[in-house]
């Protein structure tokens, strides 16, 4: 309720704990959260249902599909924790590291089909990488240049709970195509804390980043990425006054820095922790963000005045 108060439309719900209550758990969750009136993207109730999507806004029509990874494999059935396989593959898109052609030629396929249905963009939301990491592991890395060169434009990475680097991939099969990835968005809502957890040794895990990406599309029908931006968050976890623990998240805009203390009613060393998490954040992100942020606006420059000859008749 909550999200979709907050005006949220679509979850994800393709991850690698995805099938921790089998087929009934994952057929429940569809029909809970599509019950509220939200979009699903990355798990199905049945095999006739697609695996992606086409999301139109604002008369753009993006086509968007989910994937997790899968631990291991048993008699072709995807474990996808570790538990045990699930025997209703066909409801949740998987792939396995030991298998990335299979992976690669059923999005080859998906892709295909979400052009013929009209897609303008592509996006696909990935669970992988490893838990904690703050950088991509080589597969990663591997997955996303292979996204890139099947022309995908965003790629917007989940799982190892803290937020990892952002990248401007180019094509190897047609070097005018460009994709942006962020490999981990890290934590939104979230317990994991220094000290309550044996595997965490960095605050970090505190740490999420809302990645927002704008498309436009011209008189001539083509579509464009314009821009992305990352804003990172922080998770307040405090106990109020009926001794509940509160788990605010806060979107700690740079612009407003100055107004933190009083935004979010944070003392002295609550608030250096928020400007410590920005701090964080943007170390990780920065340099990826801002080499995005520079190709779009040289594109969006060059792009607007090769129109604008076009209207003048100069240009071809």
């Amino acid at each position: 309720d909550s999200v979709v108060d907050a005006g949220y439309d679509m979850l994800l719900t393709a991850n690698n704990h995805a099938g921790d209550t089998m087929a009934a758990g994952i057929q429940r969750t569809l029909e809970h959260v599509r019950g509220k009136g939200l979009a699903t993207l990355g798990t199905q109730l049945n095999d006739e249902e697609p695996k992606y999507s086409i999301v139109e806004v604002n008369g753009i029509k993006i086509g968007m599909v989910c994937y997790t990874f899968t631990t291991s494999m048993k008699d072709g059935k995807p474990r996808l924790n570790g538990g045990l396989p699930l025997e209703q593959p066909e409801l949740v898109n998987y792939f396995t590291y030991g298998d990335l052609e299979g992976f690669y030629g059923e999005m080859a396929q998906i892709v295909a089909a979400m052009e013929a249905e009209g897609a303008e963009a592509t996006m696909l939301y990935i669970h992988w990488g490893d838990e904690y990491y703050l950088e991509e592991n080589y597969r990663q890395n591997d997955i996303a240049q292979k996204m890139c060169d099947m022309g995908i434009d965003v790629i917007v990475g989940g799982h190892p709970h803290v937020v990892q680097p952002m990248e401007l991939l180019e094509s190897t099969v047609d070097p005018e195509h460009k994709t942006i990835c962020i490999y981990s968005v890290g934590n939104v809502v979230s317990n994991q804390r220094l000290g309550n957890i044996s595997q965490i040794n960095t605050p970090h895990t505190e740490d999420g980043a809302l990645f927002s990406v704008t498309f436009e599309k011209y008189t001539d029908g083509r579509v464009y990425v314009a821009e992305v931006d990352v804003l990172p968050t922080w998770v307040n976890m405090y106990r109020n006054e009926n001794d509940k623990t509160v788990y605010a998240i806060l979107p700690l805009e740079e612009e407003r820095r100055e107004e933190w203390a009083e935004l979010f009613d944070l003392p002295g060393a609550i608030l250096t922790a928020a400007e410590n998490s920005y701090d964080r954040t943007m170390k990780i992100v920065g340099e990826g963000l801002s080499q995005c942020q520079t190709y779009l606006e040289q594109q969006k420059l060059a792009r607007e005045q090769y129109y604008i000859d076009l209207a003048a008749g100069n240009a071809a």
